[in-house]
């Protein structure tokens, strides 16, 4: 799990996801609209990606993608992310992490 976490620590936001997911795409378009620049792991495309998988895995996510971190702190999912939206909590999240200016 260090790893992950350390990962999602660096930037204000990291998406770890795969290439071939709808959801981790929807969730990338979401958090990119609001102006943020998401730092995205791509886990299968990486040398790593799948100790990341057994990683998020063990940090109890599932699906294990896509899996959002917002100012050093692991959101969750896209169920997490969407009622974090919904709510209008997200776009405060991302002011606060620094990941968009308004």
């Amino acid at each position: 799990m260090a790893m992950v976490t350390m990962l999602g620590a660096e930037f204000p936001v990291v998406i770890f996801s795969k290439s071939s997911c709808c959801m981790c795409h929807t969730i990338k378009t979401l958090i990119s609209n609001f102006g943020a620049n998401p730092i995205v792991y791509e886990l299968d495309e990486l040398p790593n990606g799948k100790q990341m998988e057994r990683e998020l895995k063990a940090l109890g996510r599932k699906p294990i993608v896509p899996v959002i971190f917002i100012g050093k702190e692991l959101i969750g999912g896209p169920n997490e992310v969407m009622s974090l939206h919904v709510k209008g909590k997200l776009v405060p999240l991302l002011l606060q992490a620094k990941a968009i200016w308004l």
